[in-house]
């Protein structure tokens, strides 16, 4: 993706610098290993990535906030968002779980400020909650990937993460495009479970869900301005078939109105500086 880049811990610091430059005071993080194995080892110790990664950038950086995305489709040598039994080829439900706790007491160890579950398993929110609170990580908010769409639109990100799947596709759990009614559920639920912050995912196409849920919640909504919708104004600007910085704000103008608290984008920068930061 333009502009987009794998960086090293070191030069994530020298980001969060630019960053703060800008404004911007808050984070995501996804890892990518030197090694994948089928249950996502890396993920799991304290040694890796995202470990290694929130402690820097904290001891570097005590005031950005740093949330992490906790899945296993950059860790796994398959690309699916956990571990996978191998007689339904399709991942399992419940012991991707259990790896997900203990992956999410690694990330609140190395000092993240908010755990952001994105592979839509069945639970995860109770699950969660229940391990951190017993951990004594009490007030850790989770961010839920709520509503988190099988979409085409993650394309580009799949490839920056090496994560695409090595075999079938993510449908069985994620949300059927078309599904309006389980989508706004799924929020609901994850409500129910205890989740700080709700999303939708992708956002672009779904404006008519992040207004449906706003509606029918009451956590704060952030929205997932994801890759494939990041990517198609950035080349339509280059091939200069669109006033990009108008078109840019637009959307994230569209995003606030149908209803987003909080904006997660790969345009973060750019809309800082078109806001005067």
């Amino acid at each position: 993706m333009p502009g987009v880049f794998q960086m090293s811990i070191d030069e994530a610091i020298k980001e969060c610098e630019t960053l703060k430059s800008l404004g911007l005071y808050s984070i995501i993080l996804f890892g990518i290993p030197d090694v994948k194995d089928s249950v996502g080892s890396d993920a799991l110790c304290e040694h890796g990535i995202i470990a290694q990664a929130i402690r820097e950038i904290k001891a570097a950086h005590p005031d950005m906030f740093v949330v992490t995305d906790l899945c296993f489709c950059e860790y796994t040598d398959h690309g699916h968002c956990g571990i996978i039994d191998t007689a339904r080829e399709t991942v399992d439900n419940d012991a991707t779980l259990e790896l997900s706790a203990k992956q999410a007491i690694v990330h609140a160890k190395a000092g993240a400020d908010m755990i952001a579950p994105s592979g839509m398993m069945d639970g995860i929110i109770v699950t969660l909650r229940t391990a951190l609170d017993k951990a004594g990580y009490v007030e850790l908010p989770i961010m839920a990937y709520s509503t988190k769409f099988s979409s085409g639109y993650y394309g580009p990100f799949r490839d920056v993460a090496e994560s695409v799947p090595s075999f079938g596709d993510r449908t069985t759990y994620q949300m059927d495009p078309a599904n309006r009614r389980e989508a706004i559920a799924e929020s609901i639920e994850d409500e129910a479970q205890g989740a700080d912050i709700l999303m939708v995912k992708p956002a672009l196409a779904y404006l008519d869900i992040i207004r449906d849920i706003k509606e029918n919640t009451s956590r704060p909504l952030a929205i997932y301005n994801v890759s494939g919708e990041y990517a198609m104004l950035k080349f339509a600007g280059r091939e200069g078939l669109i006033d990009y910085d108008r078109v840019l704000m637009e959307t994230m103008i569209a995003f606030k109105r149908a209803g987003a608290s909080i904006i997660i984008s790969y345009h973060a920068k750019e809309v800082a500086k078109l806001l005067g930061h």
